[in-house]
């Protein structure tokens, strides 16, 4: 329980950590997320002696390929991210990580074929009403929050095909995906526009760091996700987009509206029926098709 709630802790205060880049933008930002998590996993590789079972994935193309697919949404959920806590979106990226469930239980219909209960068709119905009435409040579609919470239901969907372990996976994807962004620091390096090595020591630690911050909350989470029951698990997912709500709200001082604070209180109604539907169906005899998480 320590680790997980530690992982989400981690997660829920992430946000405080993207600002501080700056002036590093948005993307410098994900391609060194990137480049010093595959540093990171290579040290971690090293000291838990994994090694042989990282190079038995890279032989083995069905892997490589499912887990490059993973890499590409990773890091559109990554980028989503940072984009959003730099931007002022903090709350919008909650709202993502609150509505992922739903998104997953959609993956579940339209891709593995599965039948959902009445009380799951329920909370995505009123899931799907909160999104129509923040976008109406915005102006706009929440689009930072739909890619933070479809992408991480495709990676979720992803893993769960190729279940391995933690460390292993994480540092083949940022291998697939580290001469994308070695290429695009190195493009910003000609162009004059890297922040790295040019904002002062600070600034360049505070980058290398991106690895770390990655790393580390995975780490705890795995450590949890293999001690914990599922629904222990289901249940704390949603302390992390909690914590980044009361961030966004109270230290990032962003405005909720009336329809706003009735949008999320949709998608918390939403959750509570959602959650209560999965607990009633782990306590019944007859199994269910697994979702992924």
């Amino acid at each position: 329980m320590a680790y997980g709630v530690a992982a989400y802790l981690f997660w829920g205060f992430m946000p405080l950590y993207w600002p501080l880049l700056d002036p590093a933008d948005p993307l410098e930002a994900l391609a060194h997320r990137v480049v010093w998590s595959i540093v990171f996993v290579g040290l971690l590789l090293t000291l838990t002696r994994r090694w042989g079972s990282f190079l038995a994935i890279l032989r083995q193309p069905r892997l490589v390929v499912l887990l490059f697919l993973a890499s590409v949404v990773i890091a559109v959920n990554w980028g989503a991210f940072i984009y959003g806590v730099t931007n002022d979106r903090v709350i919008e990226t909650s709202l993502g990580y609150f509505i992922n469930p739903l998104v997953t239980v959609l993956v579940g219909v339209f891709v593995l074929g599965e039948n959902l209960r009445r009380l799951q068709w329920t909370a995505v119905a009123i899931g799907f009403v909160a999104v129509v009435i923040l976008t109406v409040d915005y102006g706009r579609l929440p689009l930072v929050a739909l890619a933070v919470a479809f992408s991480f239901a495709a990676y979720g969907f992803l893993k769960k095909k190729v279940s391995l372990g933690t460390i292993e996976t994480l540092g083949v994807e940022t291998l697939l995906l580290s001469p994308f962004a070695l290429a695009f620091l190195v493009w910003l390096g000609v162009q004059g526009t890297l922040a790295f090595g040019h904002a002062g020591t600070g600034n360049a630690l505070l980058l290398a760091g991106t690895g770390v911050v990655t790393a580390i909350p995975l780490l705890l989470f795995g450590a949890a996700a293999t001690r914990l029951k599922l629904s222990t698990i289901g249940l704390l997912q949603y302390l992390g987009p909690a914590l980044q709500f009361v961030v966004g709200l109270l230290i990032f001082k962003e405005t909720m509206t009336s329809a706003r604070w009735g949008g999320f209180a949709l998608v918390w109604l939403a959750l509570v029926l959602f959650t209560v539907d999965a607990l009633r169906s782990r306590k019944r005899p007859v199994p269910v098709a697994p979702v992924p998480v």
